[in-house]
């Protein structure tokens, strides 16, 4: 017999998964314990849960799974086959649907584009406070994506419109937003995708109080310090940023303030669910899950406290953004749970991050 823990490690499925799927009668446990409700499941119910997972990969309804796991178990080979058959021909024309549409999209795309108001080729000089720009940096530098199949988000982008310049990094399940006032510029809008690590050695750089000169050159991009000179140069990156603007335009939830070092460890210490792995490349992670209490405070729930209010997220995504936002205290912004989760400081709205919603089985 195996437990619901190591048949979650030896199939592929979660633990939530499990749950689900015993809920829903598609794998039922071969014995529940009558007095702790822990789940057991048989040597033979592994093969079925493996022949699960793939379904689910393949992103078979839960119908269709249902009947091809009793197909399975009696041996209908040709149910089983028929299935699969059709499932797939569904897949090939979902397929050549959205080939259409994105050949579509690509021809409006081309349209748009136009080389003459590139915001890569202005030649830009400002100064901006080394303090303001170094806390910039260490608010954002946490949400910048290792994904090398989207170079565009690989290193931080510069966003200089006016007398402000706005730093900003995603990962797509992760953004931050920091903003720092700069002088000498006050000219049309300039964007630059500064690489991890220039941006690294730029903060490296910031140490005193001084400003600091930062000058964009066409595809090149350059820190100077004041004291001696030290700089800090390379090329940017050559892609396109995604618009962050229209990400961040939420509606008002509820605002909860929160003692950090107090919730950081509730979250270090608290109860975890696994993630759904939804797709091959999928990596599963813990999740905390946030409810906001009667008393306006923030929880974290135990296993089986589900509510149609509360929020999971990635617990490490979740730490990482409370050490970024380098205060005593940040306000956690609710609203609904498939919106992102903000975390912003008290004494600023431009400054803040944003974690994507990680949807439970039900």
């Amino acid at each position: 017999m195996r437990s619901i823990g190591e048949m979650a490690r030896d199939s592929g499925l979660g633990v939530s998964a499990l749950r689900f799927y015993d809920r829903a009668g598609v794998l039922v446990p071969a014995w529940v314990d009558p007095v702790s409700g822990y789940r057991w499941y048989g040597p033979e119910q592994l093969e079925e849960a493996r022949l699960l997972a793939r379904l689910r990969r393949a992103g078979m309804p839960l119908a269709d799974i249902r009947l091809v796991l009793a197909g399975w178990s009696s041996a209908d080979t040709d149910l089983v086959r028929t299935l699969l058959q059709g499932h797939l021909r569904r897949l090939e024309q979902g397929l050549s649907d959205a080939r259409g549409e994105f050949s579509t999209l690509r021809a409006l795309l081309d349209h748009r584009e136009n080389p003459m108001t590139s915001l890569r080729t202005a030649t830009v000089k400002l100064s901006v406070s080394a303090v303001e720009l170094a806390a910039a940096l260490d608010a954002v530098r946490f949400a910048v994506s290792t994904d090398p199949e989207l170079p565009m988000l690989g290193g931080v982008l510069f966003d200089i419109e006016g007398d402000v310049l706005d730093v900003v990094a995603t990962d797509r399940y992760r953004m931050a937003v920091a903003r720092a006032g700069i002088a000498g510029h006050g000219g049309s809008r300039v964007q630059v995708i500064v690489p991890a690590p220039l941006a690294d050695a730029m903060r490296a750089l910031l140490s005193g109080e001084e400003a600091v000169q930062l000058a964009v050159d066409g595809d090149r991009v350059t820190l100077e310090t004041g004291d001696g000179g030290r700089q800090a140069a390379g090329q940017c990156l050559d892609h396109d940023f995604p618009d962050y603007r229209r990400l961040v335009q939420l509606p008002t939830g509820r605002r909860v303030l929160v003692d950090v070092p107090a919730f950081q460890e509730a979250v270090r210490t608290g109860p975890v669910r696994a993630s759904e792995v939804r797709k091959p490349d999928d990596v599963s992670c813990e999740l905390s899950v946030l409810k906001v209490t009667d008393d306006g405070a923030v929880a974290i729930c135990e296993d089986g406290d589900d509510g149609q209010d509360h929020v999971a997220v990635n617990r490490e995504f979740l730490l990482d953004a409370l050490a970024a936002g380098a205060g005593d205290q940040l306000i956690l912004e609710f609203g609904a749970p498939t919106a992102p989760l903000a975390i912003r400081r008290p004494d600023t709205e431009d400054t803040y991050s944003m974690l994507m919603p990680v949807r439970l089985e039900n």
